[in-house]
């Protein structure tokens, strides 16, 4: 069993990215600039813009982070959207979710310059990723993909079966392991909650991703001998025994199914670390994107 570390690689990701925003800067170019809003108080959200802020850093990035109140209305953020799609110093921004009640999180996307989505959430980045043409890649599945690909794992004509279908990781999941190319050239099974006879599905797969953010979900008999298994759920578990009064834990098993993988990822450290070095992946490719255009 090999562990498919996301710490290591993200962090050899954003040491590769660092050294070309270096070199931007001695050509005396504008350096990208990643701006991220959060609307309300979510306490996983307030930690993963942090991370997002203090990684910018770290590459070389400027960064703006926009704080708005959980009673923000939908016209007022729609406003602020439409200010970062028209200034011509942000190369590419993310809004945070999830969002307040008030607000209809499908208008939101629709609203943000596709050639900012450096989130790859807008259906027409969507369209081009499910049509192979280039375009910004949702990071989670970015993500995964690059760690199939540095790991050197063999994805032509596997079986790989996805579990879950959201829009951020499950069905652009499917998509791009099916797609011509590698990591790819598998062939697809989508599972989710109305699925009958799962772990017949599993117990086949060559190759598993599970996104369905049940902790413990996939056990040791629903996986085959050697089977590649990415575990992206990622779930606090209340635990009065720990500091924090809770754990981190994933979709996946671990202590069972380790015993049974190829290769297989941790959480926490395996697909989360990832997910932030390919949003900057995405933000230097929308700042190549623009200058090539001026």
């Amino acid at each position: 069993m090999q562990l498919l570390d996301g710490k290591k690689v993200s962090n050899e990701i954003k040491e590769e990215i660092a050294a070309k925003v270096a070199k931007m800067r001695e050509r005396g170019e504008k350096v990208p600039h990643l701006a991220a809003i959060l609307v309300g108080n979510d306490g996983a959200s307030l930690t993963y813009v942090g991370s997002k802020v203090r990684s910018c850093e770290r590459v070389g990035f400027e960064s703006t982070l926009v704080k708005m109140p959980s009673t923000t209305s939908e016209l007022e953020l729609l406003s602020k959207i439409k200010e970062l799609n028209e200034d011509e110093n942000i190369d590419g921004f993310i809004v945070q979710l999830p969002l307040p009640p008030q607000i209809d999180t499908q208008k939101v996307l629709l609203a943000v310059d596709p050639d900012k989505d450096v989130d790859g959430f807008h259906p027409m980045n969507f369209g081009k990723m499910a049509l192979d043409m280039s375009t910004f890649i949702p990071a989670t599945p970015f993500g995964i993909l690059e760690l199939l690909e540095r790991y050197n794992v063999d994805t032509k004509g596997k079986h790989t079966v996805v579990i879950g279908r959201s829009h951020i990781v499950g069905r652009p999941m499917s998509i791009l392991m099916g797609r011509k190319g590698w990591p790819g050239n598998s062939t697809v099974t989508l599972t989710h909650s109305h699925t009958k006879n799962i772990t017949q599905i599993t117990s086949q797969a060559d190759i598993i991703i599970s996104a369905l953010g049940v902790p413990n979900f996939l056990k040791a008999e629903m996986v085959k001998d050697d089977a590649v298994v990415i575990d992206v759920g990622i779930t606090r578990v209340a635990d009065d025994t720990k500091e924090k009064g809770y754990y981190i834990t994933g979709d996946v098993d671990f202590e069972n199914v380790s015993k049974k993988a190829s290769f297989i990822t941790p959480v926490p450290g395996g697909v989360g670390p990832m997910t932030i070095a390919m949003l900057l992946k995405n933000t230097l490719l929308a700042r190549e994107r623009h200058r090539s255009r001026k």
